[in-house]
């Protein structure tokens, strides 16, 4: 018999023997049904779980990328009734103010009712409120009409937090009525004992004018004080209804924090100043109570430089160490010839502003003017003023090589100071930011390079 080369001869399986190709075989098999598995159960697109029902039909399998879990669905169908339920009793307090100017506060100043400084007294800043509610609630509503445009049913792309981040400045808007709340009660109970016609105008208003609902004015009145306290339970449900993988989840709660700590505040100066009501009691932690203080601080300041509020921006506040040299030279700065007193520095910059709006979104134009307002703490919950503010158009900043971690404040033709912080870094960003504002509003310095203290006699000789 002949034997046949290996070469020759032809092989008709695969090469690989029967049991690893039975293997792959199987293992193939268990890929696919593990892939099948896995499509059947999809994990929700919001948390990720696999609870949700196996579908059998084919075209319901394709849709499933875009499934919810039923947890996840009832907390969409949650955040989205808070989101509308924020909106629509915004409107509806905007509806309120809207009464209080047009049903009581218009009908009395043209009927000659009350005198101007009267209405003032009892109405306090209503008008503001208008405004403020007014922009905010024009933004809340283009926000949820974009969002139904676009096919978003759960609301999802609209972020409360980041809206009432932008107007956060109506909270001192709030604070201006709260407090003047007590009085402007007062005021109206003298009025409506001395004046007949205006206790005759108000009787007929509550039981005759249908759009007051049979709610008399002092009523109406309360509706700011009971907005700005609603704020926060209104925050807390659409944040117990938000994922924290959410991009409004943070903003919502510094909006939160925010609306709380100026609430504290509002209690704070309600008490300081003798009334017998505050605001509802909020849970005070460290952070709120810094918060708090920084406000108080904020308000002085403005109290004291007399700037309107949407022209002022706050660049920069906190604790320095603040030194005079008692020669006023720039002499062993740092050392412990100096003595250094904690104080409190805010560094406030004056901006005009292009468009007539008084929100914070309006554009900022060039600055007018800053200044550097110094507070001491008598740690009794009062500020007082070291000095006046110093404006930094009359002022020269510098620093020395040799001393780096103190920078030198000189007013002309008064006082020097020497600023420094606990921390290095933070000291030469203070001196970098309050050196800017000083070279851009001196224009005399830029003739003299900012150098101080220098008198330059050089002779002139001819050839």
């Amino acid at each position: 018999a002949t034997r046949t080369k290996s070469a020759d001869v032809e092989r008709a399986d695969s090469g690989i023997g029967q049991m690893p190709a039975r293997k792959w075989r199987n293992r193939a098999s268990e890929t696919l049904s593990s892939l099948q598995a896995w499509e059947a159960h999809r994990p929700c697109t919001d948390c990720g779980e696999r609870d949700l029902p196996v579908e059998t039909d084919v075209q319901n399998c394709n849709q499933r990328r875009a499934d919810l879990c039923e947890k996840c669905r009832k907390r969409r169908t949650e955040r989205k009734e808070s989101v509308l339920e924020f909106v629509n009793t915004e409107a509806s307090y905007g509806e309120d103010l809207r009464i209080i100017k047009e049903e009581f506060y218009l009908p009395m100043q043209v009927a000659g009712l009350l005198s101007q400084e009267q209405l003032q007294g009892i109405f306090s800043n209503i008008q503001e409120l208008i405004d403020l509610n007014e922009s905010f609630l024009e933004i809340l509503q283009e926000e949820i009409d974009q969002a139904f445009d676009q096919g978003d049913d759960d609301l999802m792309t609209v972020c409360i937090g980041e809206i009432f981040l932008e107007f956060v400045n109506m909270l001192p808007a709030f604070q201006t009525y709260c407090l003047q709340q007590s009085s402007s009660v007062n005021m109206l109970n003298a009025l409506e004992k001395e004046k007949e016609l205006l206790r005759i105008f108000l009787n007929v208003s509550q039981n005759d004018n249908t759009a007051l609902r049979r709610m008399n004015l002092r009523s109406f009145l309360m509706a700011p004080l009971q907005r700005v306290t609603k704020y926060p339970l209104l925050l807390s449900r659409i944040i117990k209804a938000t994922t924290e993988y959410h991009p409004d989840h943070s903003s919502l709660r510094e909006a939160k924090s925010r609306i709380e700590s100026h609430l504290e505040h509002i209690n704070m100066k309600t008490k300081q100043e003798g009334n017998t009501w505050t605001l509802r009691s909020f849970r005070q932690d460290s952070k709120k109570k810094r918060e708090v203080i920084n406000i108080e601080m904020r308000e002085t300041a403005l109290k004291t430089v007399g700037w309107l509020r949407e022209e002022t921006r706050f660049v920069m506040e906190g604790s320095l160490q603040l030194a005079q040299p008692p020669d006023g030279q720039w002499v062993k700065k740092g050392s412990k010839t100096l003595k250094f007193q904690n104080m409190q520095v805010l560094l406030l910059v004056n901006m005009k502003r292009v468009s007539e709006s008084s929100l914070e979104s309006a554009e900022p134009g060039p600055v007018k003017d800053a200044v550097l307002v110094l507070i001491r703490d008598k740690n009794n919950g009062k500020f007082h003023l070291l000095r006046e503010p110093l404006r930094l158009s009359n002022c020269i900043v510098s620093t020395d090589p040799d001393c780096d971690d103190t920078f030198e404040l000189i007013e002309i033709r008064r006082e020097a100071f020497v600023f420094r912080d606990s921390d290095r870094a933070r000291t030469h960003h203070w001196f970098r930011q309050i050196r800017r504002y000083s070279r851009e509003l001196g224009s005399w310095k830029k003739r003299r390079n900012a150098l101080p203290n220098i008198m330059i006699s050089t002779p002139h000789t001819r050839p």
